[in-house]
């Protein structure tokens, strides 16, 4: 695949009593956007939470560690029990070093690194089949054979740039669509053994959260995905991406919240031009009304911008909504499964197409 296509997944989102992304002081991260407050939640925790959902949805998904060494030493002595600990793990750092990547004094790399299941094995049976590496093969083992994660977010390594793969996906840093006041709840714990003559609390403290209504955005750029995994194995990892994208929630104090919540509107788009973030739709920010809430504002809003948006962009080549409120811009699916279904059908089509392939 070779031409631009792009997927755009819009998502609004209402978000309880929570503390999901916290900054350096423990408070809820915010953006000061369209002159008001924001809640917001990096792009970063939202991803980890993708990451974590993707291995859970049965998908190949690498590692990211510093550990690589000892990863690949693990697999050298699965493959060959002889090997000790010191042998194995002299082979793997000298596999890695002719691959550019330099280790350190506790057999660590300088940075995280994203390594996939399948090159760490490869690399390991070529290791263990070879006597003299070749610096050209240990790097085409290591750009090859790319889990879901590492195609989509991409891998960057300072040492050896020729080993970096281009994220075909990009997140965006979710705000809500209207103003948010920060909130405190304060809180007391008691001894359960403390004595009877005794009065007052073990432990008082303050924690800060808010309540908010977000839009979530993200693309894929699917020929980028496609060169990194290849076209099949593209649209189902598109797919899977949407679906835990929509579905996943970082982790922040959920004990505590209790704020794991679903989607109220989802709105996929594929377009062959440019993809294009939504979020202008809310720089006004939404004004409940009396006894109204944020969400069917926040749909209706979002909508007027894509109609707006085609005054500079080509006509999406499908556009599908799904949620409680009926879409006035695209094809209405009745749930999450049939909005995927139809994606499917659209990427296969564009794929298929002899304008998307060389």
């Amino acid at each position: 695949m070779t031409k631009n296509l792009y997927v755009d997944i819009n998502v609004l989102q209402t978000v309880p009593s929570s503390n999901i992304n916290r900054d350096d002081t423990g408070a809820p991260k915010t953006a000061f956007y369209g002159g008001v407050t924001r809640a917001r939640v990096s792009s970063q925790s939202w991803k980890r939470a993708v990451r974590k959902a993707l291995g859970e949805d049965g998908a190949n998904i690498g590692t990211r560690t510093k550990r690589v060494p000892q990863m690949l030493a693990a697999k050298l002595q699965d493959l060959d029990a002889s090997l000790d600990e010191d042998a194995a793990m002299s082979k793997a750092i000298d596999a890695l070093k002719e691959g550019g990547i330099k280790t350190n004094k506790d057999n660590e790399t300088g940075a995280l690194l994203m390594v996939s299941t399948g090159q760490a094995a490869k690399l390991a049976s070529y290791v263990l089949e070879n006597e003299t590496l070749d610096k050209k093969e240990v790097k085409k083992i290591l750009m090859e054979g790319n889990s879901l994660d590492l195609a989509l977010f991409g891998r960057m390594v300072a040492d050896n740039p020729e080993l970096n793969v281009d994220a075909s996906a990009q997140v965006a840093h979710a705000i809500s669509t209207h103003e948010i006041i920060p909130e405190y709840d304060y809180f007391t714990a008691l001894d359960d053994l403390q004595e009877k003559e005794k009065s007052g609390a073990a432990l008082i403290q303050t924690t800060q959260y808010d309540s908010a209504t977000l839009y979530r955005y993200a693309n894929i750029n699917m020929a980028e995905l496609s060169y990194n995994l290849g076209d099949e194995d593209a649209i189902e990892g598109a797919l899977t991406f949407v679906k835990d994208f929509a579905l996943s929630m970082p982790t922040g104090k959920q004990n505590s919240f209790a704020n794991k919540t679903l989607p109220n509107y989802l709105m996929v788009t594929v377009r062959d031009d440019t993809p294009v973030n939504l979020v202008s739709a809310f720089e006004s920010p939404v004004v409940a009304k009396a006894g109204e809430g944020y969400v069917e504002n926040s749909v209706k809003k979002l909508e007027n911008e894509y109609k707006d948006a085609l005054q500079f962009v080509d006509q999406p080549l499908a556009t599908v909504a799904v949620g409680k409120y009926e879409t006035t811009v695209g094809e209405q699916a009745g749930n999450l499964q049939d909005l995927l279904d139809k994606l499917q059908d659209v990427l296969k089509k564009a794929v298929e197409n002899e304008d998307f392939n060389n």
